[in-house]
């Protein structure tokens, strides 16, 4: 496939092969020949070989090449590794009467009448069919083609032996199998001829492209790239493992032998996938453990952790660190205190006081002399960080400005000549920290909240403006990430885990609602209220909707308005502006208002003790991690919180995610439900943060033990 020039080499080993001398003779001319080929065969023409376009393969034209580029499968690597969704045993062959409903079956069967026919279906539709009746000494059964007809009645006629996979489903009175695959027999040979493969792999359909077309096209590559492929797993867990090689694996996998183990094969738990897993897992973590090496020879500004400003800021907290934070400072305190940046994920769930342990590196960035950026993912986070760490510091230990996009511009300007003079010591912003006018004077450390809602390229803008080194950066999330993927999703950051509540602190309690029960709402929402304590109303956003959501929560509001006239009802929304928005949050704060309807076009991340009740409508419609994140901000004082989930509809995993809500309050336990639930990739958002390559044939949620 390199063209005329590797066929001029091949042509030069043959004729030294060819020529008719003794061994001794022919080897000089043998050696010459193999090594003008051996260019030819190095790695880079492995890869670009594999990289050969599909259409160089038997039976693949213009047409089928781009079915396949559809799906992804443009090369012949990559349609290697597009490996078989499941199996079909076909050497156990059913008789038509033990052919079961719901079940797939391989029988053998002869074609008592076959025929073009139609068919009706509902709302107009319908069109013309191929139909045959097949059956054999126990009874008949129908197979149907409802397009390709033309091309099946070369196969499928009067009197032909076929052998017919496919799934059996009830119709009617009868049982039926619909476009199932069918094979010629001849009926003077055996059952089952022993060029006839047994175990038949089982691809995802093609639209346009048949089942078997696609086995050949594979067999093809196999047959000519297979040994191409490379493997790079150290050969001591290849031999500890008894591992075959590469292309065998996946010859093992896309042609089966007659006695392979089936079960272990449907499961991905054979040696071969166990090969081409942990070859996958091995270069994913070799890539991580790269990047994090790398970072480690960058320089960066050592930071003074013990000295007086941070001491006596420690000394002036309003309360105790918990020994998981003092843990969690003494591990971040040892990396800041290097001569290379840190990078390190701090993982804490709703209300475990991250924010804290994000000041105290802040006042050590400040104390040697450098400046710390927070950025979060909305302006109401960010206001809430700037109230936290500003009660925390007084006018003694950090002069700490905010910056978001909708403060004035006299207000922005300031903040930013502030920052290049150095009379900033923290600023904490969104996204508007990245704008080129912000730019600091000796930038030490970066902390990002809520890493997931940030892409990869977001975060190293930040860290670029630093001109004295790569600075510190402290990554901090409230959305546990399950301990079986922590190893890969942040392997190249350090991490630090506080796994302890402050004292005090109770779990919420969770209630879930369905549509009808809204008294049972009513009567929590007024014996809260009654107690003197105070309540949020949290509409979803989906934001093709937005206006409809705002919509609702507006009536939602004058709803609760008119019901208890009593009770002061504050509305807060994305489109609020920032003063407008301050002014409602400061009213709730200060328990002036009774109860708080929002939308999440701004995420309710305000630390209100007094505020023991969350009712959240239209729970069906939030994820896992956000239906725990809301339930984390209620319960936060020394009375215990109640969170309503009001669930109108059922969506596909919502009843899911509401039971793993109900079973339990831990973090860590809602990120693994939430893993099972969602599945790696839409848990890990890889396409949208770019931290992860998309997988081909490993699982990170199946292969733990094997990343591991």
């Amino acid at each position: 496939h390199r063209g005329p020039a590797l066929r001029e080499r091949l042509r030069a080993v043959h004729a030294a092969f060819a020529k008719p001398l003794e061994l001794a003779q022919r080897r000089p001319a043998v050696e010459r020949a193999l090594a003008q080929l051996a260019p030819l065969l190095a790695p880079d023409f492995a890869l670009e070989a594999l990289a050969t376009p599909v259409s160089v393969l038997p039976g693949i034209g213009p047409r089928r090449a781009e079915l396949l580029a559809k799906r992804g499968l443009r090369s012949v690597g990559d349609l290697l590794f597009h490996l078989p969704s499941g199996y079909d045993d076909r050497r156990d062959l059913a008789s038509v009467a033990d052919l079961e409903v719901g079940r797939r079956a391989t029988f053998v069967a002869r074609v008592l009448g076959c025929g073009f026919g139609t068919w009706r279906g509902g709302r107009g539709r319908g069109g013309r069919m191929f139909e045959a009746v097949v059956g054999d000494d126990t009874g008949t059964v129908n197979l149907k083609w409802f397009r390709g007809g033309e091309a099946i009645q070369k196969l499928v006629r009067k009197d032909a032996l076929l052998l017919v996979t496919g799934d059996v489903k009830r119709y009617r009175f009868s049982k039926e199998l619909q476009h199932p695959e069918v094979e010629a027999i001849d009926p003077d040979g055996p059952a089952q001829a022993e060029d006839r493969p047994t175990v038949v792999p089982v691809y995802p359909n093609f639209d346009g492209l048949h089942p078997r077309a696609l086995r050949r096209a594979i067999r093809a590559a196999l047959l000519d790239y297979a040994d191409l492929v490379a493997g790079q797993l150290p050969d001591a867990i290849v031999r500890q493992r008894g591992l075959p090689s590469p292309a065998d694996a996946l010859r093992a996998l896309h042609a089966p032998d007659r006695d392979a183990d089936v079960a272990a094969l449907q499961q991905r738990s054979s040696k071969a996938h166990q090969r081409l897993i942990l070859e996958e897992l091995f270069l994913l973590e070799l890539g991580l453990a790269l990047r994090k090496s790398r970072q480690a020879q960058v320089p960066g500004p050592p930071l003074r952790c013990d000295g007086p400003r941070v001491d006596a800021a420690v000394a002036g907290l309003p309360f105790q660190l918990t020994g998981a934070q003092c843990r969690c400072w003494k591990e971040i305190a040892g990396d800041l205190s290097r001569p290379h940046p840190m990078s390190r994920l701090l993982e804490g769930d709703v209300g475990s006081g991250k924010t804290v342990i994000a000041f105290l590196a802040a006042v050590a960035a400040a104390e040697s002399g450098h400046q710390t950026a927070l950025m979060a993912p909305t302006e109401l986070l960010a206001e809430q960080h700037h109230r936290t760490l500003t009660g925390l510091s007084g006018r003694e230990h950090l002069r700490i400005e905010l910056l978001t996009a909708s403060q004035s511009r006299t207000h922005g300007e300031a903040v930013r000549a502030g920052l290049l003079s150095g009379s900033v010591d923290c600023v904490v912003g969104t996204h508007a920290l990245l704008q080129e006018g912000v730019v600091f004077r000796s930038l030490g450390l970066v902390v990002v909240d809520e890493q997931h809602r940030f892409g990869v390229r977001q975060r190293a803008a930040l860290s670029d403006k630093s001109e004295h080194g790569a600075p510190h950066t402290l990554v901090m999330t409230a959305t546990p990430i399950p301990r079986t993927l922590s190893m890969t999703l942040y392997g190249d950051l350090d991490l630090s885990v506080i796994d302890e509540l402050p004292p005090g602190r109770k779990p919420a309690r969770t209630v879930l609602v369905r549509s009808g029960e809204g008294r049972q709402v009513a009567d929590l929402l007024r014996e809260t209220t009654a107690r003197g304590e105070q309540v949020y109303v949290v509409y979803p956003l989906v934001e093709e909707s937005e206006k409809s959501d705002l919509r609702a929560a507006t009536e939602s509001a004058e709803r609760i308005r008119a019901a208890f006239p009593d009770l002061a009802v504050d509305l807060v929304h994305g489109r609020l502006d920032a003063s407008a928005r301050a002014k409602a949050m400061a009213r709730f704060e200060s328990g002036e208002t009774d109860v708080l309807v929002s939308t999440t076009v701004v995420e309710v991340g305000v630390d209100v003790a007094n505020a023991t009740l969350m009712i959240v409508e239209h729970a069906e419609r939030f994820g896992l991690a956000q239906l725990h994140q809301l339930r984390g901000r209620i319960g936060r004082g020394d009375r215990p919180g109640t969170c309503v989930l009001v669930a109108r509809g059922v969506t596909e995993g919502s009843e899911a995610r509401l039971a793993a809500m109900l079973e339990t309050t831990d973090g860590f336990a809602i990120a693994e439900a939430d893993l099972r639930i969602r599945g790696p990739g839409e848990f890990l958002g890889t396409r949208q943060s770019g931290r992860l390559i998309d997988l081909r044939v490993a699982d990170l949620l199946r292969d733990v033990k094997l990343l591991a």
